[in-house]
């Protein structure tokens, strides 16, 4: 079912945060993740170095090569962690420049059209337009 004709963009970001809480708690606060992170990557490399074989333990150069792809993981991880705090805070910045401005909303079937009197949110910013806010994604045009 298509929920976004039933709930405004607000109601879902909510029913979303309130997903996610419930989700975290029912995995004791660990949240799920598809891929293996750095901590990942980490608990193995450890896991490893104690039960090797002390007769033969690992290798310099294996060793030297594990951590360096566990140093490229951890680089990989904070950029990308960078990439989306400056994706919010762009998204914000654009939001603010339309305060004031005449806006095109796309909502649905319906065309919008308004001044943006208010803007809130960082991630995910939302523009009030005729006392309803709008998720910035819906903005199709913008007019001087």
């Amino acid at each position: 079912m298509d929920f976004s004709a039933v709930l405004s963009s607000t109601e879902q970001a909510k029913v979303q945060m309130q997903v996610d809480t419930i989700n975290a708690t029912l995995n004791n606060g660990r949240a799920y993740k598809p891929d293996l992170g750095k901590d990942d990557f980490l608990k193995i490399l450890i896991t490893q170095l104690s039960y090797q074989d002390p007769t033969e333990p690992l290798e310099d150069k294996e060793f030297i090569a594990q951590m360096a792809q566990f140093s490229s993981l951890e680089q990989m991880t904070n950029m990308s962690q960078d990439f989306s705090r400056l994706a919010g805070i762009l998204s914000s910045g654009q939001a603010v420049s339309m305060l004031g401005r005449e806006v095109e909303i796309v909502d649905g079937n319906e065309i919008i059209s308004g001044v943006v009197t208010e803007v809130r949110g960082r991630d995910f910013p939302q523009v009030l337009v005729n006392g309803k806010y709008y998720d910035l994604s819906k903005v199709e045009k913008v007019k001087e």
